[in-house]
């Protein structure tokens, strides 16, 4: 069963003289329960492809399908969604809201959807990462 469909995605930075082709027309599948590894060189697009299936960033051109549903045919809101509910990003560098504490910055995207904290998994992750207080 395919969970991620990339089509033809290109991606492309700055005009004329500026212009970067971060990525140029990539295609592939992924299927459940396969696992995959993007390599490649320091600034060979893999970050930027990442952020591309994520919905973190928007193609120049291409497609990306999640479940069959092309994700880019989305909204804005849709898409930040889709990104709250199916998408784990891990950065390199800490993207935390500074002004939040560890329980606030990891319960935020339930509280955004009006989900429950469930508080027995909040402290089990706490106790497992090492992060409380």
């Amino acid at each position: 069963m395919e969970i991620l469909r990339v089509e033809n995605l290109c991606k492309v930075y700055g005009k004329g003289m500026a212009k970067v082709v971060a990525i140029d027309n990539i295609s592939f599948q992924v299927e459940k329960g396969e696992f995959v590894a993007i390599v490649g060189a320091s600034g060979s697009g893999k970050s930027t492809l990442l952020h591309l299936i994520g919905g973190v960033d928007r193609p120049t051109s291409g497609k990306v399908f999640v479940d069959g549903k092309d994700i880019y045919e989305f909204t804005d809101d849709e898409l930040a969604i889709f990104r709250r509910r199916q998408v784990g990003l891990i950065y390199q560098f800490y993207n935390l809201i500074p002004i939040l504490n560890v329980e606030e910055n990891i319960t935020l995207p339930l509280k955004l959807d009006n989900r429950e904290v469930d508080e027995k998994k909040l402290n089990e992750l706490i106790r497992t990462f090492r992060i409380g207080k």
